[in-house]
């Protein structure tokens, strides 16, 4: 297991999916757009941090987030439409 891989995803309702690693940030940055959608908007991973897989761990939380509530995902950070269109693991 790399460091990290243990930490807990926190959520701000309405704002951001984060963890926290030695003492550093990660996070998905979000909006509701409406009762049916939130927007993705940006990822970000300290450079301490990246290479950890921190980044698409908050984004496989942050999708299976909405689709538990059935909000349709507009994925406007490029990471985020990048782990939407690798396929799904087993």
């Amino acid at each position: 297991m790399r460091p990290g891989d243990d930490a807990v995803i926190h959520h701000d309702p309405g704002r951001r999916f984060w963890l926290e690693v030695d003492g550093e940030v990660a996070y998905l940055a979000y909006r509701i757009v409406d009762e049916h959608t939130v927007d993705y908007a940006s990822t970000w991973t300290p450079h301490a941090l990246r290479g950890r897989g921190l980044a698409t761990r908050l984004t496989e939380h942050a999708l299976a987030w909405a689709r538990e509530r059935q909000l349709r995902i507009i994925p406007s950070c490029w990471f985020v439409r990048k782990v939407m269109e690798r396929p799904a693991r087993d």
